[in-house]
Parts: structure tokens; C-alpha cells; sequence
């Protein structure tokens, strides 16, 4: 009898300690941003971070620690202790890196736990209005025709506007003359200012000068068109396959619990569906996602194979 009893009292306090258990988040969550403020990445992280700190209780801070091309603050994550508390708010750059750089601080297939894929944008491929073209089939016949000779602005080496320029060159085999800037402001400016003839930009940066007709949308470089500019086609449609988009996603550090993993999906998933996050994030010219870790671990497969040979086949290197 006093055996049972004993038994019994243990099993109670086992269970009572596990339902004393505390449940995550009991503390605030750092979410890093390897990019300055007021950028895509930072308005994603945000939107998220308050609609998160809503529903949990506990503060979700963005702290932003750019440089690097988005190496320091990723490899700050992948060296953070995998408890939940230190996380990644980051965009397709983390799928794009391994191939620029020969000495990437981490391995992003081993070093982190995807959570989920927030969102996307598209990229719009504009030209200035003095290029004699409305269509990208028209503009690759005219690339062929002064080969070398049209410029295309990118935002940088190994950007999604430079890796899109890239693209649109290999698929449609023309020769582009690519100019680096510094930044997406500068290649608008130039762009507007007829200094190049075409780039890829962002949709939010570049539909408003398309609708007043400063530049010319030629075509949003995802495989499925823009809700909020549906009437403008998709490069896709003139070359099969090409799909470039900007996504935005979240990651922890290798090791860190399934169960942590499952909750901070289900809050982003929740966050996503409210309707002050749809709004902001409409604004600008984001698709809200949110799919599963394991959907989002096959989207980080297929982009590292697809930048791999873009960027193998472009011979691009940054030491």
C-alpha cells in the first residue's frame, strides 16, 4: 500500500511539474534584420514583431545589424543559442550568398531552422519611355538587334535586381550592358532620369512612376501576376520559367525545439491574417505566405540549385 501511494505521489508531482511547465515566449524574442531600417526586410520584420507581441505577451524586438551583404547579423543567429529568444528575419540574400562568397561564416542548410516564408514581392522590369519597346518580347528583339549596347540597372553585386538582370539575360540569350549602384534609390533615380535604360526594382518603389508614366512596366518577374497590378504581365509568359522573386523569412538556429519551431509558425501564420498586417503589408506590393517549415526548407533547396548556376554560368565573385 505504501509502495502505491509513493508511486502515486511521484506520478502527481511529475505531472504537476509538467503542467507548471512555462510556455514559450517567457521572454523577449530578439528578431534580427541583417539590413538597415525602413528597408522590405525591416517593414516585414515589424509588422510581425507587433502583431506577435500582441498575441504572446512578451515584447518581439527588431534589432538591425546590417554589413556584410547580410553575412554579419545572419552569422550572429546561427551562433545564438537555438532556445527561441535570438531569431532571423532575412530575404532570399541567404540563399544567394553561398555562391558569391568563398568564406560564408555558417552553412545555411545546416546551421538553421526554417520556420516559415512570410511573404514575396516581385520585382517590375520598367524601361525608360524613350526605349522604343512595350512588351519583353519587343525588348529582347532589340537586345539582339544592338547587342551590348542597352543598359540595365542593379542595385548592387548579387542582389535579386542584379540576379534578375542576369536571368533576363540567359533566358532570353542577349547581351545587356549591367551597371552597379549602390542601393535601389540611386538605380530609380537614374532610371527616371533616362541615365539607364531599364531595371529591375521593387513593385511599391516603381508602380507609382509606371502608373504616371515616367518609366514603362514591361513585366513583374514572378510566375504568377501582381494583385495590385494585375493589367502588367509576367516575364514568365514571354520566357518559361523565369520566376525572381524577393521573399522575406524566418529562421532560428540549428537545434532549436520542434515544438518552438510549431509555435512561432502558428503566431506568424495569425499575425499574417489580421487585418491591420494584411494592410501594411499590401502597401507594399508583399504576398502574405506563411507556409510550413518543411515547404519553406524545399523553397530554400530549389533557390540555392537555381542560383548556383545563374550565378555560376554569369562567372559573378565577391572576395
Amino acid at each position: 500500500m505504501l509502495v502505491r501511494l509513493g508511486c502515486g505521489i511521484a506520478c502527481l508531482a511529475s505531472l504537476l511539474g509538467y503542467a507548471a511547465q512555462p510556455v514559450y515566449p517567457t521572454k523577449p524574442v530578439r528578431m534580427i534584420v541583417p539590413f538597415a531600417a525602413a528597408g522590405g526586410t525591416d517593414i516585414m520584420a515589424r509588422s510581425l514583431a507587433q502583431a506577435m507581441t500582441a498575441s504572446t505577451g512578451q515584447q518581439f524586438v527588431v534589432e538591425n545589424r546590417p554589413g556584410g551583404n547580410a553575412l554579419i547579423g545572419t552569422e550572429a543567429v546561427a551562433k545564438a543559442v537555438p532556445d527561441g529568444y535570438t531569431l532571423l528575419m532575412t530575404t532570399n540574400i541567404f540563399t544567394i550568398n553561398p555562391w558569391l562568397y568563398s568564406n560564408v561564416p555558417f552553412n545555411v542548410e545546416r546551421d538553421f531552422a526554417p520556420i516559415t516564408l512570410a511573404g514575396s514581392t516581385p520585382n517590375l522590369l520598367a524601361v525608360h519611355p524613350s526605349i522604343p519597346v512595350k512588351s519583353v518580347k519587343e525588348l529582347i528583339a532589340l537586345a539582339k538587334a544592338r547587342p551590348g549596347q542597352l543598359t540595365i540597372a542593379a542595385a548592387g553585386i548579387g542582389t535579386p535586381s542584379h540576379l534578375a538582370a542576369e536571368l533576363l539575360k540567359q533566358s532570353g540569350a542577349i547581351d545587356l550592358l549591367i551597371v552597379q549602384y549602390k542601393g535601389t534609390g540611386s538605380t530609380l533615380n537614374d532610371l527616371i532620369g533616362g541615365q539607364v535604360a531599364m531595371s529591375f526594382g521593387t513593385l511599391a518603389g516603381l508602380a507609382p512612376f509606371a502608373k504616371s508614366g515616367r518609366v514603362r512596366a514591361l513585366a513583374v518577374s514572378g510566375s504568377k501576376r501582381a494583385a495590385s497590378f494585375p493589367e502588367i504581365p509576367t516575364a514568365a509568359e514571354t520566357l518559361p520559367g523565369f520566376d525572381v522573386l524577393t521573399w522575406y523569412g524566418l529562421f532560428a538556429p540549428v537545434g532549436t525545439s520542434r515544438e518552438i519551431v510549431s509555435r512561432l509558425h502558428s503566431e506568424i501564420v495569425k499575425a499574417l491574417a489580421s487585418a491591420d498586417v494584411k494592410q501594411r503589408l499590401l502597401a507594399q506590393g508583399f504576398d502574405a505566405d506563411g507556409n510550413t517549415p518543411e515547404q519553406f526548407t524545399e523553397v530554400i533547396r530549389r533557390d540555392l540549385a537555381r542560383w548556383q548556376k545563374v550565378i555560376a554560368a554569369a562567372k559573378i565573385r565577391v572576395e
